[in-house]
């Protein structure tokens, strides 16, 4: 077993990532992607040459490594209350001045989240008229995002937080049962784009509506939650909404005061200067 990872070789494996494959790592967490890549060591048994050694010459292996260090635990209406409030606060104000408008899930893992939106937006009678975007870092999640096929035994803690949001019928209703898996109704991702981005070194995004991302920052110190931030703000229109997660906040950032809080506890912002 890896007992621990030194400094000086995170600080290695994170230059050798860089120089290899432009993913920056560099303001990451330290402490949560230390263990994160102790975690690759043992499940590979590997050493920390041997892991430098693959990330540098063997093909492939970088989509691997992502797979394993990026966290990919979500659920289908996650936290049930934000959910409603996007049905009854956000989403009624967006179309208030937009009857077309656009999504990004930033940060969009399996994609449990983007069926949930097109879910929620199908039963609001508006799916035809939003445009979703969801992106990863990470390809191999993100075609598992496309495909939209779940473990079966997932649906029950999904259909609670659906019975929860107060969903107008039943997850039943929106998948069919093949091999032991959930597969998502094809007409739920028509109206999505998925599309591989790095928010460390990425671009800002097309304008859009709508961010969701939601426990993503947390993994990164504050430098890049900053740079991060500032991404959002530039792909929002005016008067757009960033969802972020319970425990983030944007109250030390750059551009703090150039959002308002509209729900605190579900921690949703509105941008209210360019």
């Amino acid at each position: 077993m890896i007992k621990d990872l030194d400094i000086s070789d995170l600080r290695t494996i994170t230059e050798v990532i860089k120089k290899t494959h432009s993913y920056d790592f560099t303001n990451y967490a330290m402490s949560s992607l230390k263990r994160r890549i102790v975690r690759v060591l043992e499940n590979y048994k590997i050493s920390v040459e041997t892991l430098i050694s693959r990330l540098q010459n063997q093909e492939g292996f970088i989509e691997e490594f992502l797979t394993e260090i990026t966290v990919n635990v979500t659920e289908m209406f996650r936290d049930p209350s934000f959910w409603l409030a996007l049905k009854k606060e956000v989403i009624p104000s967006i179309l208030v001045n937009h009857e077309n408008f656009k999504i990004w899930h930033a940060g969009c893992s399996s994609g449990e989240e983007v069926y949930s939106m097109a879910i929620l937006l199908k039963e609001m009678g508006i799916l035809d008229k939003v445009t979703l975007f969801a992106s990863d870092i990470d390809p191999v999640i993100l075609d598992r995002a496309k495909k939209g096929e779940y473990p079966l035994k997932n649906m029950e803690l999904n259909e609670k937080n659906y019975i929860r949001f107060d969903g107008a019928t039943s997850l039943k209703d929106y998948y069919t049962e093949k091999d032991g898996k959930a597969i998502m109704d094809k007409s739920l991702a028509q109206a999505v784009t998925f599309k591989k981005h790095d928010l460390v070194n990425g671009p800002a995004f097309t304008k859009v509506d709508l961010i969701l991302c939601r426990n993503v920052m947390i993994y990164f110190n504050q430098k890049l939650q900053n740079d991060v931030l500032n991404k959002f703000h530039s792909s929002l229109f005016k008067y757009g909404y960033l969802a972020i997660g319970s425990k983030e906040s944007l109250i030390w950032c750059d551009i703090v005061k150039k959002f308002i809080l509209v729900n605190n506890e579900e921690k949703v912002y509105r941008k209210i200067k360019d």
